[in-house]
């Protein structure tokens, strides 16, 4: 009969606990945000997560979807950087903050992702929108489709801008979502978002990120404000090897936006610590194998595993090896056998896959005759001690 079996670790637990001997205290951020979200990239832990789940209005961070849409154009080949764009009315007569293109203009994709990414140019995303789609109407429904094929599932795009709209909503969760494709899927492009100005039509802006000469490596990506949403972040900080990338809203004034944005970030980088638990190729555990040529197979890391730690923690964190078995022979190295299971202080549990060590061949007559006799001899045991009841 195939069972579940749970074998804990006290051995690993021991080495992840090793790694938490660092003097400060883990603790929650109070954030002055009405929603926020926080993720670690190395790692995928979610350090700070509220209300992130809530579609809400984005403001202008919604821009980063409509770069998304740009990015995409330019990688499958469909436009280039100096493909030129046309300037309809309607885009010139944008409020806002704007690039300052108008009709007689012809920006590149190049000039446009700076008029959005350093300027936040509401005429400038209708510019992307009309000439990627036909039109803006036509660019949402798309932008939206995509969003969800992304996995942004909170997300409806009803315009190019995040120009007020009862429709027009994002969760904090889909921003950074959002955030971590623009980082990782376009490193060519992700630059333009830490761009500190832009000249266009002999007008000098600077880029609207706060922080960015401040040191702590904030390198973008979009803020957003409207009377509705207050004011809002989608920021992406790096430290050494690490990179955490956050979203807030609804602060109340640029400065508290700044001062929540550089607290936040201190407290990420400042509260956790990353270390390495497992090499690839690391046995674990071993799990039983039935009809095998060998008895067992060493469960092992398929590859290095790295995980985020609370700073300071009161125990080692608990660790347990969960497969179904006994493992039917034949084996082949690498197949997926079982998981690791780490549980965290106030963080959810990690999952870590466990592979076959090394093949197991399936067994002759002689081992399924030695086996059948096993379980034979220990059913006549079992007959025995219920006799003996």
């Amino acid at each position: 009969m195939i069972q579940s079996f749970r074998r804990h670790l006290p051995a690993l637990a021991f080495a992840l606990g090793a790694a938490l001997a660092l003097p400060l205290p883990a603790s929650a951020f109070e954030t002055r945000a009405t929603a926020a979200y926080v993720v670690d990239h190395n790692t995928g832990t979610v350090l700070l997560s509220r209300d992130a789940d809530v579609p809400l209005p984005p403001a202008s961070m919604s821009k980063l979807m409509t770069l998304n849409m740009l990015f995409e154009a330019v990688d499958d080949g469909r436009i280039d950087m100096d493909t030129t764009f046309t300037v309809s009315s309607r885009a010139r007569q944008m409020g806002g903050s704007k690039m300052f293109v108008d009709e007689r203009d012809r920006p590149t994709a190049e000039d446009l992702i700076r008029g959005i990414a350093v300027l936040s140019g509401n005429d400038a995303s209708v510019v992307v929108a009309e000439g990627l789609a036909g039109s803006e109407e036509a660019f949402a429904r798309l932008a939206t489709e995509r969003a969800r094929a992304l996995g942004m599932n909170q997300t409806t795009i009803a315009n190019a801008s995040g120009w007020p709209h009862p429709e027009h909503r994002m969760s904090m969760r889909d921003l950074a979502i959002l955030a971590q494709r623009l980082i990782e899927e376009f490193p060519d492009y992700y630059p333009y978002l830490s761009e500190r100005e832009f000249t266009w039509n002999d007008i000098t802006q600077n880029n609207r990120v706060p922080l960015l000469d401040a040191g702590i490596g904030l390198d973008g990506l979009k803020t957003g404000h409207t009377s509705e949403a207050g004011f809002g972040l989608v920021g992406s900080a790096q430290q050494g090897a690490r990179r955490v990338t956050f979203v807030i809203t609804g602060l109340n004034s640029e400065r508290e936006r700044a001062e929540e944005a550089e607290r936040l970030i201190n407290w990420a980088f400042r509260q956790f610590v990353e270390r390495k638990v497992l090499d690839a190729g690391q046995q674990v555990a071993e799990a039983d194998v039935w009809l095998g040529e060998a008895p067992r197979v060493g469960l092992v890391a398929a590859e290095d595993v790295r995980l985020l730690f609370p700073a300071s923690a009161p125990d080692a964190p608990a660790a347990e090896v969960i497969y179904q078995g006994p493992i039917q022979a034949p084996v082949t190295r690498g197949q997926q056998l079982a998981e690791l299971v780490v549980q965290l202080p106030d963080q959810p549990e990690r999952r870590i896959p466990l592979v076959a060590e090394s093949d197991v061949a399936a067994g002759g007559f002689a081992v399924r005759l030695r086996t059948a006799a096993q379980v034979l001899f220990q059913r006549m045991i079992g007959a025995g001690a219920d006799a003996g009841a």
